[in-house]
């Protein structure tokens, strides 16, 4: 029932974020006019889609890597590899959006990081850059202790959950604001709900939802890759399934051992 119930919220959730990404595109390609890399509007109409992509859909599905049941048997280096090249990815991405947002600026002589909306995106950008060089000093590179990583593990932790909960607020300010901007001349103004405010506003409630079940499935005890030796309530070892092996203090050998051991007397 466990193993059903995450991967319905897994499929789900990477349904909901296509959707995101889908959405973007069709928002700025039907009432922005589309896509150019030539410093005018066009070229800002990059930035929702990068940050969409880079900053909320790839940076989530670099966080729940270590959810998927495979990456809790054999050797952890493939998929710190994997964790690490998702977020350096989604920064690309990220830094991209920003990219087209000041090659904008520059040749339209608008001032830069002004609104609070800039003010959170580019915060956000600084803490995923901080966040993944430490990441891969101290988690990839073999030289560092094991009770260095152990003490900053939940630091670690705790500060990709800050900077998903950043993006996803720097997304949502964005769409607000990219509508007073566009609807505040317009015929038809924001105030009077037209078409593109109601699918922009739709959009930022679906990116949400979205942040929200990454954050839902992040939290759930059971589904976070065991520690060595140690299964939580709901990591029942199954006749036929690989035993966990573990890249820490203790040896291969003992790992697996004490992981049956545990799971035979919660089976009792």
């Amino acid at each position: 029932m466990a193993v059903g119930w995450f991967y319905l919220s897994f499929y789900s959730l990477w349904f909901l974020g296509l959707m995101c990404i889908i959405l973007t595109i069709y928002w700025v390609q039907l009432w922005h006019g589309g896509f150019a890399w030539d410093g005018t509007l066009l070229m800002f109409n990059y930035h929702p889609v990068f940050m969409v992509v880079g900053s909320v859909v790839l940076y989530s599905a670099a966080s729940l890597l270590y959810r998927l049941p495979q990456s809790w048997v054999g050797p952890k280096l493939p998929w710190k590899i994997g964790h690490a090249m998702l977020h350096l990815l989604a920064f690309i991405l990220t830094v991209l959006g920003l990219v087209a947002v000041f090659q904008l600026h520059r040749r339209s002589r608008i001032t830069n990081l002004y609104s609070l909306h800039s003010w959170l995106g580019i915060v956000t950008v600084f803490l995923f850059a901080c966040q993944w060089f430490l990441g891969f000093v101290v988690f990839l590179l073999p030289w560092m202790s094991v009770w260095l990583r152990s003490l900053l593990k939940p630091i670690h932790v705790f500060f990709g959950v800050i900077i998903l909960s950043l993006s996803i607020a720097s997304v949502i300010s964005g769409i607000n604001e990219k509508l007073f901007f566009s609807l505040n001349n317009a015929t038809e103004p924001y105030t009077n709900l037209p078409s593109e405010a109601i699918f922009a506003n739709s959009l930022g409630m679906l990116v949400v939802v979205f942040g929200l079940l990454v954050l839902y499935i992040l939290l759930v005890s059971s589904w976070k890759r065991p520690e060595p030796g140690i299964l939580t309530e709901g990591q029942v070892w199954r006749p036929g399934f690989p035993l966990p092996v573990w890249d820490g203090a203790e040896s291969r050998e003992d790992s697996p051992r004490k992981a049956l051991g545990l799971a035979r007397k919660t089976t009792q």
